[in-house]
């Protein structure tokens, strides 16, 4: 493949396509939940679909489930696409190619970071609140504000994408072409040898401050899981 196309690994093409279809739909449907029930900020005059908090929560526990799997990929295979040591530095240095990549590199993992948010606030939310009227949640709160930095993130991303490969660092991610040794049957060395390099240095060597929001991204899966279930949920 020309320099112009970069490759990209056949499980990031499959992980990065599920979780954004999933995460996409979320959103969307989030919209909708918020503009059917609640409105205050703004609303668009369309339709009233009446079950689709129960469709938003559809998308929101498929999301969950695959979550875990693209977010520890970026953390360690697709680490050098998250937040690195000079990254805030970076940002002094606005205009320059680096800044651009900086730029990308935080948003990607404030991303993940706003996800988490907004799983864990939206398992916590009570399916009667916004039917009744109860908007004045705290939960209900931190979900929207999830939601809106999501958004900016999501439109962040592709722009730096675009900056940063241009358009065919963005189609790449739509390929379908296999290397011989990106096949599935040989995810399994891979993953032997990952965590072998995993144990050997904690994951991710020279950058702590990425591995402390590794840390918060994983706890925060674990209470999006047990959170509810603790408060009854």
């Amino acid at each position: 493949m020309s320099r112009s196309a970069p490759y990209q690994p056949l499980l990031l093409r499959i992980l990065h396509g599920v979780s954004g279809i999933l995460a996409i739909a979320a959103m969307i449907t989030g919209f909708l939940v918020y503009n059917t029930f609640d409105g205050r900020f703004g609303k668009i005059l369309i339709p009233r679909i009446d079950a689709i908090i129960d469709i938003h929560g559809t998308f929101a526990v498929f999301f969950l489930v695959v979550f875990p799997a693209i977010a520890l990929y970026s953390f360690h295979a697709g680490n050098k696409r998250l937040l690195q040591q000079d990254s805030l530095q970076n940002l002094t240095q606005i205009g320059r190619p680096i800044w651009w990549v900086s730029l990308q590199r935080i948003t990607n993992t404030l991303m993940l970071i706003a996800s988490v948010f907004a799983l864990i606030s939206g398992r916590m939310m009570k399916g009667e609140w916004l039917p009744t009227g109860e908007l004045n949640h705290s939960w209900y709160y931190l979900h929207l504000i999830a939601w809106v930095v999501m958004l900016c993130c999501l439109a962040i991303h592709v722009l730096m994408s675009s900056k940063v490969g241009g358009l065919p660092l963005l189609i790449s991610m739509f390929l379908l072409k296999v290397r011989a040794e990106d096949t599935p049957i040989h995810w399994l060395n891979s993953l032997r040898s990952w965590w072998g390099n995993f144990s050997a240095n904690l994951g991710i060597q020279n950058n702590l401050l990425l591995r402390v929001v590794e840390v918060m991204v994983l706890g925060g899966m674990i209470a999006a899981v047990i959170l509810p279930l603790l408060a009854g949920g």
